[in-house]
């Protein structure tokens, strides 16, 4: 009795998850009137593909965005896990003397920030980074969060596996590689999901450092066309009406959430993968030490 209770309850707060997501399907594929007369519906009333020809009226520029958006996120993925958790590995070391200032001047930075325009000019005057892919990756590579979640769980880990795998002979870079990572699997993949998710959905970067069409991320270029086809039904509005401009008069609720379905697609395909690490990753490097 009791078990088909918390079953029953699972399956409803499960519902509550996957209805909107079945929602924001059914509008991708519905008409643009129907959504304006009737509202959101569980099913489309007349199922349509007009939205997603909408945002794939130019397939090539779209792919392009899919592999400059791919190689920017998994790279700095990559990058910025590495870099974290061998920063970390060294914080949780208790012979290291810098230890304390350099975990304090981490810190600071989970504070106070440079701003906007100065960032701006370090980044595009000084290291050059404006209009390149490097863009999105080096100056993100480091989280100030990510990294005490990395050293607080390196230092739950027995310490006696890196006094004896000094004894043996091993250095500081194979007792990291060869110990402390393979033990550290839950908190990798955990972070490694949530910094792949930050870096699929930026679209700022581009906005602000990106001029090259060439370099555009997907978020930010499905955010381009969906302003651009608001700003073609306002002027079809705003026109005489003695000009007719009937063609011009372009979905925009329906484009919205085939964007929604389009950028968010890939991510949804890798979660399950990183699923079962969540829990333990996070709860372990968050509450230890």
């Amino acid at each position: 009795m009791h078990r088909g209770i918390i079953h029953a309850f699972f399956i409803l707060f499960s519902l509550v998850f996957i209805i909107p997501m079945l929602i924001v399907i059914s509008i991708s594929f519905s008409n643009e009137q129907d959504i304006v007369r009737d509202g959101y519906r569980l099913f489309p009333e007349n199922f349509e593909w007009t939205a997603y020809q909408i945002v794939f009226a130019n397939p090539e520029q779209i792919l392009n965005a899919y592999v400059v958006t791919t190689i920017q996120a998994v790279l700095g993925t990559l990058l910025s896990v590495l870099i974290m958790s061998l920063c970390a590995y060294a914080l949780s070391r208790q012979n290291f003397k810098w230890r304390k200032p350099i975990t304090l001047f981490i810190f600071f930075t989970m504070l106070f920030g440079g701003g906007l325009i100065p960032t701006y000019i370090l980044i595009t005057q000084y290291l050059h980074l404006g209009n390149t892919i490097w863009v999105y990756i080096l100056p993100s590579l480091a989280n100030a969060f990510y990294i005490i979640i990395f050293r607080t769980f390196f230092q739950g880990l027995p310490h006696d596996l890196v006094e004896s795998a000094k004894m043996d002979g091993a250095g500081e870079l194979r007792i990291y590689f060869t110990i402390m990572l393979p033990l550290s699997k839950p908190v990798l993949a955990s972070l490694a999901f949530m910094t792949l998710v930050n870096k699929w959905n930026d679209w700022f970067t581009a906005l602000v450092y990106v001029r090259d069409n060439k370099l555009y991320t997907l978020q930010y270029l499905l955010q381009r066309i969906l302003k651009e086809s608001e700003f073609i039904k306002q002027m079809s509005r705003d026109m005489p009406e003695n000009i007719n401009l009937g063609s011009f008069d372009l979905p925009t609720e329906t484009v919205r959430f085939a964007m929604a379905i389009v950028a968010a697609g890939p991510v949804m395909v890798i979660f399950p993968w990183f699923q079962k690490y969540f829990a333990r990753g996070l709860t372990i490097g968050a509450v230890k030490g």
